[in-house]
């Protein structure tokens, strides 16, 4: 069994590009990225809408994610091809996540801080 088998991991949402504002939107300061809460749709969608001096390229942009929630970042990035570097969101932060590519898609890897799940709640 590989170390990443071993590792916990749970599905949090999809992220899809949005070009025009949604409702209860909230800024990634980190990526200039205004993104909505997955949870608050049923198929589980973060929306995310870019400023236009965003430093996101634009194969991201335009290409679906995979998030997960874990416990350990750390562990989840060892071997990895890491697109994003670790990064706090929220102010105060409630998660640092970072991006990686693998097997062609971008995957997402959040890790919660105790008691916080969003931007304001």
């Amino acid at each position: 069994m590989s170390q990443d088998q071993r590792l916990s991991r749970t599905f949090h949402h999809i992220g899809l590009r949005a070009f025009e504002p949604k409702p209860k939107e909230d800024l990634v300061t980190a990526t200039k990225t205004w993104v909505t809460n997955p949870i608050d749709d049923p198929n589980r969608i973060e929306f995310l809408r870019y400023e236009p001096d965003s430093p996101i390229e634009e194969e991201f942009k335009n290409t679906p994610h995979i998030a997960y929630v874990v416990e350990d970042l750390a562990a989840h990035l060892v071997g990895k091809d890491i697109y994003l570097e670790p990064f706090e969101v929220g102010s105060p932060p409630f998660a640092t996540v970072a991006f990686t590519r693998e097997d062609g898609l971008f995957v997402e890897y959040m890790q919660f801080l105790p008691g916080r799940t969003w931007f304001n709640e």
